[in-house]
């Protein structure tokens, strides 16, 4: 099968979003994606982008992506590479493009010297963790992730 990895641009902010959605219906949660495509647009291809996003393309058509944002590593003192979502459409599965996305973001890594990758996955993701796993990573076991968001976000920022 004829497959490729692309930057994507301002006009696929469509397809982005639609991909997004895609991923939200997978992780079963159909309703949580408040992303319009103006907040793409202003976060991907904006004065100042805080997120990057690569396509990948099945005979043209844009069947997957990875949304992914720098982060930093004060111990290592470098940057690093934080992927987002990573997500294939069901169809196009098995023509390699998850890997093929995943070697691309590497390639990103080390071409502008960053330290790591890191991503996170559902615990009940048993394929893609499989798959990660196969790939090389690691589960990062000791860390939890945190998260203030909404009416505690607001009530943090209010000190």
């Amino acid at each position: 099968m004829t497959h490729s990895i692309r930057p994507a641009t301002p006009a696929d902010i469509p397809a982005i979003h639609r991909l997004i959605v895609e991923l939200a219906i997978y992780e079963k949660e159909p309703d949580a994606v408040k992303a319009t495509h103006a907040d793409l647009k202003r976060a991907l291809f904006g004065e100042r982008p805080v997120a990057e996003c690569v396509l990948a393309e099945l005979h043209g058509e844009p069947v997957g992506l990875a949304l992914f944002f720098t982060n930093f590593s004060t111990w290592i003192g470098k940057p690093g590479l934080y992927l987002e979502d990573l997500f294939v459409m069901p169809s196009a599965r098995g023509a390699g493009l998850g890997k093929a996305l995943l070697v691309h973001l590497a390639q990103l890594c080390v071409a502008r010297g960053y330290g790591r990758f890191e991503w996170s996955v559902l615990d009940w993701n048993e394929p893609a963790i499989g798959f990660y796993k196969a790939l090389g990573a690691r589960p990062m076991d000791e860390w939890t992730v945190m998260r203030v968001d909404g009416e505690a976000l607001k009530a943090l920022a209010a000190g």
